[in-house]
């Protein structure tokens, strides 16, 4: 069996969790109307899913551990298409969150251990195209999902947005179940319990403070409050994790320079980057008067730039090492970002979609570095642990790139008759998350030289001799 066909199925299950989440977030009005309920009070359909995703994914790798990956990845499938259709039932606001809660649970172990079975079963010479892969639908999901969402909530029923899980989700089981291994480990210590809850505690109120930044959910004083015992709740998660022999989140993982790069650096980067899904439809749509199909038919140009860059990124990265690429990228990457602020209403379309295409390419190829890098040096064992540290910090960083972006079109909004969102009202936001995601570059500066080098190692080809050893590729 072809390595990237597993590569492949993971890819399909990250695929239909991210295009889910963008898919509701356009068809809210349409469901909020058919079941009679506030438009904003449904939010909470959207942060009662990313309250899931922030107390479970903690446990993913543990899991994965105890029970296999196999069984865990084909069991959160099986949880996540239930939802699903059980989503499509709902009659109220009550059941539908309840439903998206269980969504939530499915998609926290589907991800990272998706991601962790891709680890344990592809080389690390071969990791790099193989991660490239998983960056594509991840990026391909924010672009089609708004088009999606609107085509089907204006010509069939917004239940067809999750009932279309349903056959793919059973085929994802079907081929998990004949393709994937059940890797798991023998010896494995006792769930830290302790830590699950206060990282549940922490994670969950800063992902739901963050969420809630400028949603107008729920009032200022209630937000600040959430992000307060999120703050409290992670440092005393970090004071028992110093204690504990065997802590849920391994934080000795970042004394690992190329973790703490993609790690650190990655959380910076990505809170630039993961406000465009948020800023980018607003801008086209309230900005410039264009429709939602029109908007989506722009934004898709980022996903075919990411799609190109899925061949490229390894001999890239082979050719000019992480160090390099990361440090580079991220601030070309970001002047992508730029240039979008400059847009006006008489921009030609064409000159958008190039930027676009040209920025997702970009955009694509660093976070398939980051993504590497994090398990160059992470030892086989200690595997899970990583995959569940760096999903729950990927979960953060893209709560907070759409908190922030939320909160400048908020305050430039402030003392504006009606509070209508222009145009005006966007460059600011653009440019500060551009800024921050530039940033990263100082945190992969202080790579050491040769960072990932295990990465970018040649595999020998079949029929070589097998006592040569392998060729690395020069960095600097």
């Amino acid at each position: 069996m072809p390595r990237y066909f597993v590569t492949l199925i993971v890819a399909v299950a990250l695929f239909m969790e991210t295009m889910d989440s963008t898919v509701i977030a356009t068809s809210l009005p349409a469901i909020a109307a058919d079941l009679g309920e506030d438009p904003v009070a449904l939010k909470l359909a959207l942060t009662s899913y990313l309250l899931s995703l922030a107390v479970f994914i903690p446990l993913s790798g543990w899991v994965a551990d105890r029970f296999g990956a196999r069984t865990v990845f084909r069991a959160a499938i099986a949880v996540f298409t239930l939802g699903s259709a059980a989503c499509g039932f709902a009659q109220g606001l009550p059941d539908f969150v309840a439903y998206r809660i269980l969504q939530g649970i499915g998609g926290a172990m589907m991800v990272p251990v998706g991601r962790l079975v891709i680890l344990r079963s592809v080389p690390k010479a071969e990791l790099i195209s193989a991660l490239a892969w998983l960056t594509v639908p991840a990026l391909m999901g924010p672009v089609i999902g708004p088009p999606l969402g609107g085509f089907i909530s204006t010509f069939t029923s917004w239940r067809w947005i999750f009932w279309i899980n349903i056959p793919v989700g059973i085929l994802g089981m079907f081929l998990a179940t004949r393709y994937i291994a059940n890797i798991r480990e023998e010896r494995l210590p006792p769930l830290d319990i302790k830590g699950f809850i206060l990282s549940g505690i922490g994670l969950a109120g800063i992902a739901f403070g963050f969420t809630n930044i400028g949603q107008g959910l729920f009032p200022a004083k209630v937000v600040v409050m959430l992000l307060a015992v999120g703050v409290v709740g992670c440092w005393l998660y970090v004071r028992h994790a110093h204690v504990t022999k065997a802590p849920l989140l391994d934080l000795n993982l970042l004394k690992i320079d190329t973790f703490f790069a993609s790690v650190v650096g990655g959380f910076l980067f990505r809170i630039g980057m993961g406000a465009l899904p948020f800023l980018l439809p607003l801008f086209f749509q309230l900005g410039f008067g264009l429709s939602p199909f029109q908007s989506g038919l722009l934004t898709f140009a980022s996903a075919i730039g990411a799609i190109a860059m899925k061949t490229t990124a390894a001999p890239i990265i082979r050719y000019i090492g992480f160090k390099r690429t990361l440090v580079s990228n991220a601030i070309v990457s970001a002047l992508f970002v730029v240039a979008v602020a400059l847009f006006t209403a008489g921009t030609p379309h064409s000159v958008v979609f190039a930027v676009l295409l040209a920025g997702g390419f970009f955009k694509s190829l660093q976070f398939t570095g980051i993504n590497s890098l994090a398990y160059a040096d992470i030892d086989e064992k200690a595997m899970s642990r990583a995959t569940s540290f760096a999903s729950v910090v990927q979960q953060l960083s893209l709560s907070a790139g759409v908190a922030l972006g939320a909160l400048v079109l908020e305050l430039e909004r402030v003392g504006r008759p009606g509070g209508t969102v222009v145009a005006e009202d966007f460059p600011l936001a653009f440019i500060l998350v551009a800024a921050i995601a530039a940033s990263s570059a100082l945190v992969f500066a202080r790579l050491p030289k040769g960072a990932g080098a295990s990465l970018s190692t040649r595999a020998r080809p079949v029929g070589d001799d097998p006592n040569r050893a392998p060729e690395p590729a020069q960095f600097s």
